[in-house]
């Protein structure tokens, strides 16, 4: 019996890079025998209202074409704690960061090599991070991060990962320690730091590994602290973040945990890029709560 695959694809993605790669995309699925619906989405909305139906239908694979945003739509549509999720997600990078199809090793630059995974690939069951009643893929941003992507969402210019450094370097400027009272598996500290980090995947802001050793099998959390450091000394630290070299310096500490509570005055949560809301939060692991298609 030939797999279902329920193809939802954002126009605007990656500067209008997902229409142009399509019809190559669906025909790699058909090729493998799938029964492919291509669902063309008008809205952020309306793709969160599309896969939802889609799973609800119980098609096998919801192949989701687009940036991380649309992703982050993807494994909230497909999750479910209990394991007797159907459908699993099918992750064909198409957008600017693409941030958890390069944690999850799915090439951002071969998106048909990632439709092939997604019809005839191995299927993994992940964790997740469970935060404000959703669910985070790759990393959730509290502090300079955090800042940082929200003037990247705001910028027109420039396009590409390229938009996060020029963020970063901007926000730098006037950028300062913040407080947080964070308990850690029970443990509470209140401390001063440039960011908290809170990682099931590696990597955020198009292609930096803040959390360097997640593992999303683990059933742990990886929280990544850089304690507060001069400007100058941040902004050595951020071109290490690329190779995740950075987190052997002395003011950078890794924890490894299952449950965090976070709350600081002014403090602001991003996860996959997309806003969470402002502290208190309670961020913990959702353990083997999403099926997804991975290159085998």
């Amino acid at each position: 019996m030939s797999r279902r695959i329920s193809l939802v694809v954002n126009p605007t993605a990656g500067r209008g890079r997902a229409p142009k790669l399509l019809a190559a995309v669906e025909a790699r699925l058909r090729a493998a025998g799938a029964q492919v619906e291509t669902l063309a989405t008008t809205s952020y909305d309306d793709a969160a209202t599309q896969m939802a139906a889609a799973v609800g239908s119980g098609t096998d694979v919801l192949a989701v074409m687009g940036g991380d945003g649309m992703m982050h739509l993807g494994l909230n549509a497909c999750a479910d704690p209990s394991g007797q999720s159907r459908t699993a997600l099918g992750m064909i990078p198409a957008g600017t960061g693409n941030d958890l199809c390069r944690g999850l090793g799915v090439d951002p630059g071969s998106p048909l090599a990632a439709a092939g995974a997604a019809v005839d690939g191995q299927r993994r069951v992940l964790d997740l991070i469970r935060v404000a009643d959703r669910y985070v893929g790759a990393v959730v941003a509290v502090g300079f991060d955090a800042q940082v992507n929200a003037r990247a969402n705001a910028m027109p210019w420039p396009k590409g990962s390229l938009r996060y450094t020029v963020a970063a370097l901007a926000e730098l400027r006037g950028f300062a320690p913040l407080s947080y009272r964070l308990t850690l598996d029970g443990e509470v500290r209140e401390q001063q730091a440039m960011l908290v980090a809170i990682g099931n995947t590696t990597t955020y802001g198009g292609g930096m590994r803040i959390c360097p050793r997640a593992d999303p099998t683990d059933g742990f959390l990886d929280v990544t602290i850089i304690h507060p450091v001069n400007r100058l000394k941040l902004l050595q630290l951020l071109p290490q973040m690329r190779s995740g070299r950075f987190a052997r310096d002395r003011c950078v500490e890794q924890l490894r945990v299952r449950r965090v509570s976070i709350e600081g005055p002014g403090l602001t949560a991003f996860g996959d890029g997309e806003l969470v809301g402002a502290t208190p939060l309670v961020i913990e692991v959702a353990p083997a709560a999403v099926p997804v298609m991975l290159p085998a």
